[in-house]
């Protein structure tokens, strides 16, 4: 159920355990490659990772244009029927995302997110990359 590079597996089902509906947590690079996932298959893992790359450049450009807002983005909550989405800045080029179903309280879950990431996010962090290799 688990696929990973480094020893995130403890990591993520920690988060898993801590919060009801969760059906999917993926670790992911700035560019879209899974890291990381507890729980959904490798391929559908893939396709979440992809998607929140361009999610986080989506929430990066409205930031811009709120004169008040100061960084990048921190979370990102999409409500949807029957469930939520998660995204979150996770260190240095990499982001932590989970998918639950209605279950799952919103409030909790990102207070637990904040907390794993506060822990461990030198841990889950992504060298750059150019042409495909790690710089």
């Amino acid at each position: 159920m688990i696929q990973q590079r480094g020893n995130l597996d403890w990591i993520l089902k920690q988060l898993d355990d801590g919060v009801p509906g969760i059906h999917m947590i993926v670790v992911l690079s700035a560019d879209g490659l899974r890291i990381a996932r507890y729980g959904g298959d490798p391929d559908a893992a893939d396709r979440v990772a992809a998607a929140c790359a361009g999610m986080q450049s989506l929430a990066s450009a409205v930031s811009d244009e709120i004169p008040s807002v100061t960084g990048d983005m921190s979370l990102v909550v999409i409500e949807m029927k029957g469930g939520y989405f998660y995204l979150m800045s996770a260190g240095a080029n990499a982001y932590l995302a989970v998918l639950s179903d209605v279950t799952c309280e919103p409030g909790r879950m990102g207070a637990m997110m904040r907390d794993l990431v506060v822990r461990i996010g030198s841990h889950l962090t992504s060298p750059p990359r150019r042409n495909g290799q790690t710089v």
